[in-house]
């Protein structure tokens, strides 16, 4: 699977929608983002959340948006071994964009209030 990284440019010489949607752009990202944006969520709550998300893809997301500073992973010394991700500042600046897209979908699409299964049944069937 692809992903979707930032090109590596100095800083004020790209357009910044560009680079903001390179940073969003990746196959489930938004609904990660969206998740996230209610809280800590755990390995496990996610791949829940964003049913038809295989492990790997959602273990290779998660990675990208730790790398890019988006998220952070938190991991508790137990047994069984815990591991938490959740938004930084940086991830946390990202939630206006997904609660405008919230909104838009909802006022000009017709979207219904509940992204759940519709979202997880739309990247199913988009999986390139």
């Amino acid at each position: 699977m692809a992903t979707t990284a930032p090109a590596q440019t100095t800083p004020g010489s790209v357009c910044p929608v560009l680079a903001t949607a390179q940073v969003v752009a990746g196959k489930w990202t938004l609904l990660m983002l969206r998740d996230l944006a209610e809280g800590p969520r755990r390995f496990s709550e996610l791949q829940r959340s964003l049913r038809g998300i295989s492990p790997r893809t959602l273990s290779v997301r998660l990675r990208a948006l730790e790398e890019e500073g988006i998220i952070a992973r938190r991991e508790f010394a137990e047994m069984p071994p815990r591991v938490e991700y959740r938004l930084t500042e940086k991830g946390t600046a990202l939630v206006p964009i997904v609660d405008a897209m919230r909104e838009y979908g909802r006022e000009w699409l017709g979207a219904a209030d509940s992204c759940d299964e519709v979202a997880a049944d739309f990247l199913k069937t988009s999986a390139s």
